[in-house]
């Protein structure tokens, strides 16, 4: 059987084949020397899903038969839509963050036409396509306090090496096939020592008030974000969506939330820990990973 079809119907991994595939990794010319990747390295296989400029495909690295998510993006689109700039910056951003829920940028490479990005491979896809097809369009406490457990730790990891993620939602997280957390998109995220910003950038639900109100920030938008997704895993639909801009805006400067009757006093807790204002005083990532909630549905 082919193996782009047995990686999806078979995720089991035998000892023997890890070792086997460590030892062909090592002994690829690319290891610990300088290499020039190119198309003629990877067997590109079945489409796992396509955004506005390219597509990602299931490929498999030849020589050691390393399966990654390889991400082509066609170079006038690129220029077009006029972000050369912000995909390099997402390159040389991912390329240097190495945590166990973020997604690793293994390589990239181009050629005439196209830039490749040889991602690692989260087997289950974007989690917001599990969100949906969930009972009633959302998770149970249980999963997503673990769930929001691991994205703290990934946005702490973020900020403690001066990255500020920016947009963070479910369409921008992926599903390992073990169903654990790899944080991905890195195309609003901002390298930064000095941890202030004042680029309006994001989705526009899950937009601090700082943002909406064009004043400078720094890495602590990621905890509003953090309890905008901890609601709408919860809930199914973000606390501050409406029919237009304007509104949305102006229930965010006034975090005018409705908890509905089935979350618990925890959950409800946490997030308002998170979407407060001033920006100050949210709580920090450790005290997410640590919340008494998180804790609690972790057991």
């Amino acid at each position: 059987m082919d193996v782009f079809e047995t990686i999806t119907d078979n995720g089991d991994v035998t000892h023997s084949e890890v070792l086997q595939t460590t030892i062909r990794m090592m002994q690829h010319p690319a290891y610990e020397n300088p290499y020039e990747w190119s198309t003629a390295d990877f067997e590109v296989g079945r489409p796992l899903g396509r955004g506005k400029f390219g597509r990602v495909y299931l490929s498999r690295e030849r020589e050691t038969g390393f399966m990654v998510a390889m991400k082509v993006m066609f170079k006038s689109q690129l220029t077009k839509w006029n972000v050369e700039k912000q995909l390099l910056r997402e390159i040389e951003i991912q390329s240097r963050l190495k945590h166990k829920h973020i997604l690793r940028l293994y390589t990239w490479f181009h050629d005439d036409r196209r830039i490749y990005l040889a991602l690692e491979l989260a087997a289950q896809g974007e989690l917001y396509k599990h969100l949906k097809a969930s009972p009633k369009g959302r998770f149970d406490e249980r999963r997503s306090a673990r769930y929001i457990s691991q994205v703290a730790d990934a946005l702490n990891y973020c900020h403690a090496n001066h990255v500020i993620h920016r947009d963070l939602k479910p369409e921008n997280i992926l599903l390992t096939d073990d169903d654990n957390i790899k944080l991905a998109d890195f195309g609003w995220s901002a390298h930064t020592k000095s941890n202030k910003r004042k680029t309006m950038c994001g989705t526009l639900d899950y937009l601090p008030p700082e943002m909406v109100d064009g004043k400078h920030y720094d890495d602590s938008v990621d905890q509003w974000c953090l309890g905008i997704l901890c609601y709408e895993f919860l809930v199914g639909n973000p606390p501050f969506e409406s029919q237009n801009t304007q509104n949305t805006y102006e229930k965010i400067r006034r975090i005018d939330i409705v908890y509905p009757r089935h979350l618990s006093k925890g959950a409800i807790d946490l997030i308002s820990k998170l979407l407060r204002i001033p920006s100050s005083s949210r709580i920090t990532l450790r005290n997410v990973m640590n919340h008494p909630w998180v804790l609690l549905m972790q057991k």
